[in-house]
């Protein structure tokens, strides 16, 4: 369709949404919209090193276009300072105690894309990396919780909701219900997003006891103990006011003992408050009609300049320069829970058995960075190893790759299957959490699909899954078919921002 056609679909949809939820407001009561605090460890672009960061980066502006005026606080991080100190307004600091502490809090403001950021600044705890691992992480995000919580009713904002995301944050609704009982924190609405249950923050109650003087009655299986240890993850799950996730898949996963990394008994209990929300991404920055990075743009109706993407990526990455052969790609943590024990166990048999090329960008586990590298020496040619991360590369690799490959044991939401759907790369997903929601496998009686998925996580079925995709590669109506429906799908987050929206109502 023509851009001002899809332009015109797009304001209709948020005009519908907008009418729902005015509707939603009326029922529940309410002629004022809901003003929310996004509470993160990270946000983009100030600071990244995850889908979370986009997360939060992203949604603060498709509430907006709702009408909810929804900011963010997270830390003032290194990285943070190094890029935009300039542009930073101080708005006030006090001390916060920490255990036996008093740690300086400085709170500042920055206003980025239209969005209202209050960082947190303290140097002992953000003046290096993000994240610290261990106990010194516990350290800084048990500080950060405190900081945020006392920092609220000073912001000049009239908090409704506060919305937490992953264990960093995960203390603060179980810090307001037991140690702020009648103070304006305790009158607030908290919801916990999970974006990873794997990672939960589980530390020792002494070191808890020490950090927050958290009340040694909550130290039992029916708060915040988890296998003998203080549970920051489950803390949150049992005093947030409702719990999302980032797929409605993994929500239902994380209720069974294989995906819920020992949690699903509480979530199991709070069933009716937990709900899966899958995420968007940024259709801006990823969007093949527009994208500066690329050496050619392309849209669903006139892919030339894909050709030309492809051509530049073998060109650039040392490939054959050839247009008949299919390229499968991933952009990628190198771990086995992103399916790579699957990869290394079939490569050679695919390469040596298959004509097409195979391109990875990404890091991880030093076994699977050390077999890539050696396979790069293997298939010179057919074969490239980018050990690292560019972002400029990874739009290159969404844009002239034909297949993605995602072969995860466990994917919470994924991002890369949808930003390779937007640049006409077909995915190649297993089935769980938000890959399942995401991608419909191809039924080649219906010709319906716009990728495909294998169910079991099983290396041999994702060859077999690998060779159906070629044998499509190799009749041009099919492969179009499933490129224009691949490109066709809508993962904005506009959508996102309207589930949100009416978590948010139902909280008040």
């Amino acid at each position: 369709r023509p851009l001002w056609c899809l332009a015109a679909q797009r304001k209709g949809m948020v005009i519908r949404m907008k009418k729902e939820f005015r509707d939603l407001l009326r029922e529940h009561g309410r002629d004022t919209l809901p003003n929310v605090l996004l509470v993160s460890a990270e946000c983009a672009p100030l600071s990244k090193t995850g889908g979370l960061a986009d997360v939060v980066g992203t949604l603060p502006k498709s509430l907006a276009k709702l009408g909810i005026d929804a900011r963010v606080i997270t830390p003032y991080h290194r990285c943070i300072k190094d890029k935009y100190a300039d542009k930073v307004e101080h708005m006030f600091y006090f001390y916060a105690k920490l255990g036996w502490r008093q740690e300086y809090v400085g709170i500042e403001k920055l206003v980025l894309d239209g969005v209202t950021i209050y960082l947190v600044d303290n140097e002992q705890y953000f003046g290096d990396k993000i994240y610290r691992g261990g106990n010194p992480e516990g350290e800084q995000y048990s500080f950060f919780c405190r900081a945020v919580l006392d920092a609220i009713p000073n912001l000049g904002f009239d908090v409704d909701v506060v919305h937490c995301n992953d264990w960093h944050t995960a203390m603060i609704p179980m810090l307001a219900r037991t140690q702020y009982r009648g103070a304006k924190q305790e009158q607030i609405k908290y919801l916990l997003t999970i974006h990873n249950i794997a990672f939960q923050g589980k530390f020792g109650f002494d070191f808890v006891q020490d950090m927050l003087d958290v009340d040694s009655r909550y130290y039992t299986p029916e708060f915040m103990e988890l296998n003998g240890c203080a549970d920051y993850l489950k803390a949150g799950c049992v005093f947030a006011d409702r719990i999302n996730t980032v797929s409605p898949s993994y929500a239902s996963e994380i209720k069974m003992p294989y995906y819920a990394e020992g949690l699903e008994g509480i979530l199991n209990a709070r069933s009716a408050q937990l709900t899966g929300i899958i995420n968007g991404i940024d259709k801006k920055v990823y969007n093949p009609h527009g994208d500066a990075l690329l050496p050619a743009r392309y849209d669903r109706g006139h892919l030339k300049g894909k050709a030309v993407c492809k051509a530049e990526l073998q060109a650039r990455m040392g490939l054959e320069q050839r247009a008949d052969v299919p390229m499968f790609a991933m952009v990628t943590r190198m771990t086995e829970q992103k399916g790579f024990d699957l990869v290394a166990c079939v490569l050679d048999d695919m390469m040596c058995r298959e004509d097409m090329q195979f391109m990875l960008l990404g890091s991880g586990d030093e076994r699977f960075e050390n077999f890539m590298r050696s396979a790069e020496g293997r298939y010179k040619g057919r074969l490239c190893a980018y050990i690292g991360y560019s972002e400029e590369l990874s739009h290159l690799v969404y844009a002239g790759s034909d297949f993605f490959l995602m072969p995860s044991r466990f994917e919470p939401c994924g991002l890369s299957q949808m930003i390779a759907m937007r640049y006409g790369s077909v995915p190649i997903v297993r089935e769980t959490g938000g890959l399942r929601d995401t991608v419909t496998p191809y039924n080649r009686f219906t010709g319906e699909g716009n990728g495909f998925s294998f169910a079991n996580f099983d290396a041999w079925e994702m060859r077999d899954t690998m060779r159906l995709a070629m044998d499509c590669y190799k009749n041009e109506e099919i492969m179009s078919g499933l490129i224009s429906r691949a490109m066709q799908a809508d993962f904005g987050f506009e959508r996102s921002a309207m589930e949100y929206a009416k978590h948010y109502i139902w909280m008040l």
